[in-house]
């Protein structure tokens, strides 16, 4: 009897260990979790993303397309428990890093996942070189988990889609001031230029990161940031960009030397007049004060000038040495 009893205890235990055991599970520091219980994720309530911030960043047109139910979401810890009808869904949520270049689905795309190509708007190929760096969204796991097959896929492809619409868009900030006088860049046509979208790399990649703010609504993936570190011509037509580059700079070269040269010969001639100014001022000044005087001599009374004159003749006479007079006959 009592072997009967141990061997039912045995069982029982050893039921309730491969029943329970398999049910316990942890999450890791960089992981989240999800739970579904019969294949439906555990909900908050009827709340989705539109009741998120991240749906802020979405056009009014898309809120509807890319609404999604809000799911709880298991933080690292543990050990949990769930039941056997119940099944975990564990995602990283720590930052990746990938070329921009990168495709998911076919890993020799793009010369390997390392260039980008994309096409100007005066029909000129370039290359991008860059980096992506993204995270799983723990605010949309419904989507990253459950209703996007692919999400990587999908925010690579939107990505290099943005991009090369804004490449293929690109115009040049116009010109003002002193760079409007400078000689128009030979290797612009129609306003775009490879040298354009070289010095407006920073207005590129935060042209980037406002065009792709809807991501984490869109895909539950959430894109940290996008760098382009470099913007290339094919390899056939380098030498011939750097040739005209290095004679466009020589033009501009010139220009600066001319205008710094007519610039100084302008300061120059402003201070000629000015010295040339101030003589003749000097030189009619004593005249004006005789005048001035004068007039104030013949004010004062009509034998007052007679008078001045006879007393400038006294001293003048005081000083000779020699004086001729006029004989009358």
């Amino acid at each position: 009897m009592t072997a009967v009893v141990l061997g039912v205890l045995a069982g029982v235990l050893l039921f309730l260990v491969r029943t329970f055991l398999p049910s316990l599970f942890t999450v890791n520091q960089n992981e989240r979790a999800v739970m579904t219980s019969f294949g439906k994720a555990q909900r908050l309530g009827n709340r989705t993303t539109l009741d998120d911030p991240i749906s802020e960043k979405l056009r009014p047109e898309e809120r509807e397309r890319y609404t999604y139910p809000l799911v709880r979401v298991i933080p690292p810890g543990g050990p949990y428990i769930k039941m056997p009808w119940q099944k975990v869904y564990k995602t990283q949520i720590s930052i990746q890093t990938v070329s921009l270049a990168f495709d998911p689905e076919n890993a020799a795309m793009n010369q390997n996942g390392t260039i980008l190509e994309a096409v100007t708007k005066d029909q000129l190929n370039t290359e991008l070189k860059g980096q992506i760096r993204y995270k799983v969204s723990e605010s949309n796991m419904y989507a990253y988990l459950f209703a996007i097959k692919n999400p990587i896929v999908h925010i690579m492809a939107y990505f290099h889609s943005v991009l090369r619409e804004r490449i293929a868009n690109f115009e040049a900030p116009q010109r003002t001031g002193l760079d409007a006088a400078q000689p128009t860049d030979a290797t612009m046509v129609a306003g775009i230029s490879i040298n354009d979208l070289r010095k407006n790399l920073r207005d590129i990649n935060e042209h980037m990161d406002v065009e792709c703010a809807s991501s984490a609504a869109r895909y539950g993936v959430m894109l940290d940031a996008s760098l382009i570190t470099a913007i290339d011509p094919p390899a056939e037509v380098e030498n011939a960009l750097a040739a005209i580059n290095t004679a466009y700079n020589q033009v501009s070269s010139d220009i600066s030397v001319s205008q710094a040269a007519a610039d100084q010969k302008i300061v120059q001639s402003k201070r000629a007049v000015e010295i040339e100014t101030l003589k003749a001022q000097a030189e009619t000044e004593p005249l004006n004060a005789l005048a001035l005087q004068l007039t104030t001599l013949k004010n004062s009374g009509p034998d007052a000038l007679t008078t001045y004159l006879r007393y400038v003749r006294l001293g003048l006479y005081a000083n000779a040495q020699k004086a001729i007079t006029e004989v009358k006959q």
